[in-house]
């Protein structure tokens, strides 16, 4: 195959604050090339944050397969060394401390950029998206001004949706131009009501979600901005472009803010599209499908035998994939710390039943979602098939020391 695959992660961005998922307007780019696309309506993620959840997305395992490991262990097979094998040109570029060159992401890449000797403000954490483009064009004008059509295989992470929510004004007068907080004013709601998962006053709460709905509409036009980088450079019409998040973000839907050790919908349940070059019209996938099925679909997409290491399928050709459940493990933190004795916390779910187990208090949770799709209503008690849901989580929990 000569064609190209880029995938597009944007951190922390919810399912549904794309129009395309929901009945807003905040992702009008986005929501225009859906007749390009097939969209997943029911994509999960391996995982509530980045740690837990990138495992999932580059190397087609669970984050706690080896227990919880700071460094991205030897025995994970990356994406980018996969390509490399094969002799794809491989770049990177992003902004996420938790996936830089010194924990060990960097592996197989010819370009990996991961800003970790770059300046940024408190206020900012990050390199901002129109930075990661610009860089990204650099490295495509490069590659494609060298002769040739030599595939490539393009990442691009933005952070710009993550806490701590200081959106551009124009954005947030797009969004709500009622809203005249000043940068001091955004950054005290970032300190002392996110950080601290303070969601005793709903006028706060709906700020900080304006907020961050005001930087969803900002990174739609950085996802345009690429689409034209690569449009004008000639090779968006041979190019398969799969847009994802390594998880949600939580606005007091079961009591917090931020992405912790949840496993609830508005983290887990996540957007999931693959733009087709010289696809016409749009198809929906109902699918169960998971976030750990992204590495192997990029392989099928070159051409490439499947990797035995890889524990997802290719999501293509869609009547191809299989008919399963989908697991999500991470530890149950509150806030950037593990407080005392680090436990577990997973998921599992089958068609339109979850369970979720803590390993904390030993307690699970149940949910219809077909019923309940807000999960506010735990069955674990009352249902039938409670214990036979039990019993595809147990055999997860604390696994890497029963190997040992």
């Amino acid at each position: 195959m000569k064609n190209n695959v880029v995938i597009i992660t944007i951190d922390a961005l919810r399912r549904d604050a794309l129009g395309c998922y929901g009945d807003g307007s905040l992702t009008p780019f986005i929501d225009s090339i859906q007749n390009n696309c097939i969209r997943f309506t029911c994509a999960h993620s391996a995982g509530p944050y980045t740690q837990a959840a990138f495992p999932g997305l580059l190397t087609s395992s669970y984050y706690l397969d080896y227990g919880k490991q700071k460094r991205l262990s030897s025995k994970r097979v990356l994406i980018s060394e996969v390509l490399n094998e094969a002799g794809i040109t491989k770049a990177a570029f992003h902004s996420n401390p938790y996936l830089s060159d010194y924990l060990g992401w960097n592996r197989g890449w010819d370009i990996f950029y991961d800003s970790m000797q770059d300046d940024v403000d408190k206020k900012v954490p990050y390199i901002k998206a129109d930075k990661i483009n610009r860089k990204a064009k650099a490295w495509l004008s490069s590659h494609t001004g060298s002769g040739g059509q030599r595939p490539f295989f393009l990442w691009v992470h933005y952070m710009d949706v993550h806490e701590p929510y200081m959106p551009d004004r124009g954005y947030l007068k797009m969004v709500d131009p009622s809203i005249q907080l000043s940068e001091d004013e955004m950054f005290d709601l970032f300190k002392n009501t996110l950080l601290k998962r303070d969601v005793s006053d709903p006028v706060k709460v709906t700020l900080l979600r304006t907020l961050y709905s005001a930087h969803v509409r900002e990174v739609d036009d950085r996802v345009k901005d690429l689409f034209g980088i690569l449009n004008i450079l000639g090779v968006l019409r041979d190019t398969w472009i799969i847009l994802t998040t390594d998880h949600g973000d939580e606005f007091g839907e079961h009591g917090g803010l931020s992405h912790d050790g949840k496993m609830h919908s508005e983290l887990v349940h996540v957007p999931l599209i693959i733009y087709e070059p010289g696809r016409e019209k749009g198809h929906i996938c109902d699918s169960l499908v998971s976030t750990i099925d992204i590495a192997p679909t990029i392989v099928h997409l070159f051409g490439l035998a499947p990797v035995p290491a890889f524990q997802g399928y290719s999501l293509l050709p869609l009547e191809d994939y299989p008919t399963k459940g989908v697991y999500g493990e991470a530890m149950d933190k509150h806030g950037s710390q593990v407080k005392g004795e680090e436990m577990e916390v997973h998921y599992y779910r089958e068609q339109d039943l979850k369970i979720i187990y803590r390993e904390r208090h030993d307690s699970w949770e149940l949910y219809d979602l077909g019923r309940d799709p807000k999960e506010l209503q735990n069955i674990i008690g009352t249902s039938p098939l409670a214990e036979a849901m039990k019993e595809k989580l147990r055999p997860r929990v604390r696994r890497y020391q029963k190997r040992e």
